[in-house]
């Protein structure tokens, strides 16, 4: 983190040793993998995209995968999970295929959605999808907690998923939905946790001139009586010891918690973005905390993994995904019969 930043923001404290040990070797090398997966995946994809064979628009995920993957490791696949466009870390995270993915993206029948959601519309049975509205999902999010409390307290139900996920970008908080429904969150006492990945740039302007205020949620998280963190969303076990922070505070009190996550994208706001409003010489400082060097760097100091490992590892992981290309490539179109089926408002 640089100079700028250590003294603009307060960083949640975690000790890399204490996660290690808390998670164990196997889980930390698991979590890496998905990592790795994660960036072979938009890696691959990217290359489809500019071949033609990937049509819309294309959000890539590459320089924030440490996010994601260390708020998963701490709170588990089994909550409500809800995201923005940027969506195919999450969806690769909680479970879908990189086939089922890379078939959707191709706008193939056996999809993830069938063909229709393409880039910014996956699912699981967790993520209540990719919402390619800016601020789409904060009242699906918010519903989604005030579902879990209805449940545990009207109906009595405990085996109800704990609390509810809600990720946004730093330019979705200008959006009058984000203030909605951090208002009623509060109001109603909802397990909800509100994730700003701030990444630093909107889709062509910075975000100290989208947003008045930083940093954004120890600022905007008074005015709605709810607790803050930030984190420091290049590195996996600052996230992980900070989510699961939040996590156990967010179950105990069944209170909302606003979380701004600094990282930083190591690309365009979409695949079609030169990125002409930023500096090369930014985007060399930036890359130069590649979250997964990081956590490398971190791993061979603590003798859990080596260089050739991890390159053993991201073959692996490359492989995988190129597999899902030639999948994606031979899957069928979706016909023209079935254009009109599951739209609920035609």
């Amino acid at each position: 983190m640089s100079k700028d930043s250590a003294s603009k923001y307060h960083f949640f404290k975690s000790d890399a040793e204490k996660a290690i040990a808390d998670l164990g070797k196997e889980n930390i090398l698991q979590h890496l993998s998905h990592m790795l997966l994660i960036r072979n995946f938009e890696l691959r994809a990217e290359a489809a995209y500019q071949q033609g064979k990937i049509g819309g628009f294309f959000h890539s995920y590459i320089g924030q995968e440490a996010i994601q993957a260390g708020a998963i490791a701490a709170m588990g696949k089994n909550q409500w999970w809800v995201t923005t466009y940027r969506c195919h870390a999450l969806a690769l995270l909680l479970g879908a295929t990189p086939n089922e993915l890379m078939a959707e993206l191709y706008g193939k029948e056996n999809g993830n959605a069938r063909g229709r959601g393409g880039s910014m519309h996956f699912f699981t049975d967790q993520l209540l999808g990719g919402h390619g509205i800016v601020g789409g999902q904060f009242p699906v999010g918010t519903g989604a907690a005030f579902s879990i409390k209805y449940a545990k307290d009207v109906l009595g139900k405990t085996d109800v998923k704990e609390v509810g996920i809600t990720f946004c970008g730093e330019g979705a908080v200008a959006q009058g939905a984000f203030h909605e429904s951090l208002n009623l969150a509060s109001l109603w006492d909802l397990p909800c946790i509100y994730v700003i990945e701030n990444n630093k740039w909107g889709m062509g302007t910075g975000a100290s001139r989208a947003i008045c205020v930083e940093p954004i949620a120890e600022t905007k998280a008074v005015g709605y009586n709810m607790k803050s963190y930030t984190l420091d969303g290049m590195d996996f076990f600052n996230c992980y010891q900070g989510f699961k922070h939040i996590y156990e505070e967010c179950k105990k009190t069944s209170r909302p918690v606003l979380v701004e996550v600094v990282t930083e994208r190591f690309r365009g706001h979409s695949i079609s973005d030169p990125g002409l409003y930023r500096s090369k010489e930014n985007l060399s400082e930036c890359m130069q905390r590649d979250p997964l060097a990081i956590m490398l760097k971190t791993l061979s100091t603590y003798g859990i993994l080596s260089e050739e490992e991890y390159h053993n590892m991201d073959k692996t992981q490359k492989d995988i995904v190129i597999a899902a290309m030639k999948y994606a490539d031979e899957s069928p179109w979706p016909s023209p019969v079935s254009l009109e089926e599951d739209v609920f408002a035609p």
